[in-house]
């Protein structure tokens, strides 16, 4: 068999709807809206918004969120085309089996790893952190060993660990179930961040905004506009999760008409958020004397206080629907590659009475939980992005690909000026994909050649298309 044979959309489709592993369909789309805020709104609001301005971009940060945004505009309506043509579990991994062939698309679903059972780790160690300083505003003081890894100076972090093993249990009890503790975790968080908004406003000193760009200072991403950029591949992080509304493709009720208002909704949702928090938090704090905690500082500035603890619940809130919708949305691809023999059976295991992909949930919730527990990952959040970033390129390319291939497929949602957005999309990745140093790059490099290894020595040869070629019947 080739390494570019690609799976039929006719057997995709079948195979989706054949035998006991089928999905619940109960998500509206008030519901994929609120999975897409869930994971985007989170660490990059807080945290990377302080930190871009100060090393790369100063108040023109702001620049770099719409930068991103662009970026993710364009690989989202090519999602949204996929999405309405191949409505079921899987994402870009799927698409990219429809398009490009087996190979890259196990490279896809292998990188998808990075982007949500890394990044799913890399939130709930944040997410201890605020729990941590939580809990101290109420003078409760948890053992330091147990809030850190051992390489970070502690024995294990028990919260991290706490957060991962519940989220998964609620995903192993039901989308349905999930989707409204996350709708719940949504509405905290944004009138939280609307809040700050709302009240900063009047507060702003638009001396902190001279100048918006700040002159670069001779290396590459340190301030200008290649500053900009620099700060646009590592926010890139807080967009991430849009496209994990696609990942739940099979759970909606009316995914033709329903995918495109989450994907797209949830997108331009977050970016007005993220564009109205970052220019009030560098008019109210100079992007040179931002911190990590640069947010309750300004909060402290404005004489509102009393805020500071409403942050840090809505930065908890935050982070737990990141990690639910991250956790959803890799749970769901290994579901796919194991639908199609890529992967051992147990991942495509569905529960009689839950209809979730139970063994799967399971699975991970122990390998991110130990991750969360005793790794360091504070160095992972570019690994994260850049991991994303080529998810984002494959799909664009991809609906070039199949508008030659398949040009007769019905597509409820077409992408609008093909080849001239998805191209856009593509070269917008990239130039973030290049800003990012090149440490994160050998990262993925040794990443990718992991995922060969396990693709060339076990998935190659248990893949359907080699054991059932010419199945009519979707066996799983």
């Amino acid at each position: 068999m080739s390494l570019f044979a690609t799976k039929p959309i006719a057997r995709i489709m079948r195979e989706s709807e054949a035998g006991e592993h089928q999905l619940k369909r109960t998500l509206g789309p008030v519901n994929l809206i609120a999975l897409g805020i869930g994971a985007i709104i989170g660490a990059g609001l807080f945290a990377l918004t302080p930190k871009a301005a100060h090393d790369n971009a100063g108040p023109a940060v702001v620049f770099s969120f719409l930068v991103a945004a662009f970026g993710c505009a364009f690989a989202g309506m090519c999602y949204s085309e996929f999405a309405t043509m191949i409505p079921i579990a899987g994402s870009a991994y799927t698409y990219a089996y429809a398009t490009m062939g087996e190979l890259l698309a196990w490279i896809i679903g292998w990188d998808l790893v990075l982007e949500y059972a890394v990044g799913a780790a890399t939130v709930s160690v944040s997410w201890s952190k605020y729990l941590v300083r939580l809990l101290q505003t109420f003078n409760i003081t948890l053992p330091p060993d147990l809030t850190k890894s051992y390489w970070e100076g502690g024995l294990v972090n028990v919260p991290a660990i706490f957060i991962i093993c519940l989220i998964s249990i609620v995903l192993i009890v039901g989308i349905q179930e999930s989707a409204r503790l996350n709708g719940l975790i949504v509405a905290l968080k944004v009138t939280i961040v609307v809040l700050v908004i709302g009240l900063g406003f009047s507060y702003i000193n638009k001396a902190n905004y001279v100048p918006f760009i700040p002159p670069n200072t001779g290396e590459f991403g340190h301030f200008g506009w290649s500053g900009v950029m620099r700060a646009a591949g590592v926010i890139f992080f807080a967009y991430i999760g849009f496209d994990a509304v696609s990942t739940a493709a099979q759970e909606a009720r009316n995914p033709q008409r329903d995918m495109p208002i989450g994907i797209i909704g949830s997108l331009a949702v977050c970016t007005l958020l993220y564009v109205g928090f970052s220019y009030v938090l560098s008019g109210i704090v100079n992007y040179k004397d931002m911190t990590d905690t640069a947010i309750y500082e300004a909060l402290h500035n404005i004489g509102y206080d009393w805020l500071g603890t409403g942050v840090v619940i809505g930065i908890l809130a935050g982070y737990t629907s990141v990690i639910l919708v991250m956790l959803l949305g890799q749970s769901r691809v290994f579901y796919s590659m194991s639908r199609d023999g890529l992967l051992p059976k147990m991942f495509s295991d569905v529960h009689p009475k839950f209809k979730t992909p139970w063994r799967c949930n399971l699975v991970f919730m122990i390998f991110v939980s130990l991750f969360s527990g005793f790794v360091p990952l504070s160095s992972l959040g570019d690994m994260t992005s850049i991991g994303t970033l080529l998810a984002f390129v494959i799909v664009c390319g991809g609906v070039m690909i199949m508008r030659r291939t398949h040009p007769n497929i019905p597509r409820p949602y077409k992408t609008p000026l093909v080849p001239l957005v998805p191209i856009l999309g593509i070269l917008i990745c990239f130039a973030m994909m290049a800003s990012l140093d090149m440490m994160t790059w050998i990262r993925l490099v040794v990443w990718l050649a992991i995922g060969l290894t396990i693709y060339f020595t076990y998935s190659r040869t248990r893949s359907h298309l080699v054991t059932d070629p010419e199945s009519d019947h979707g066996k799983t």
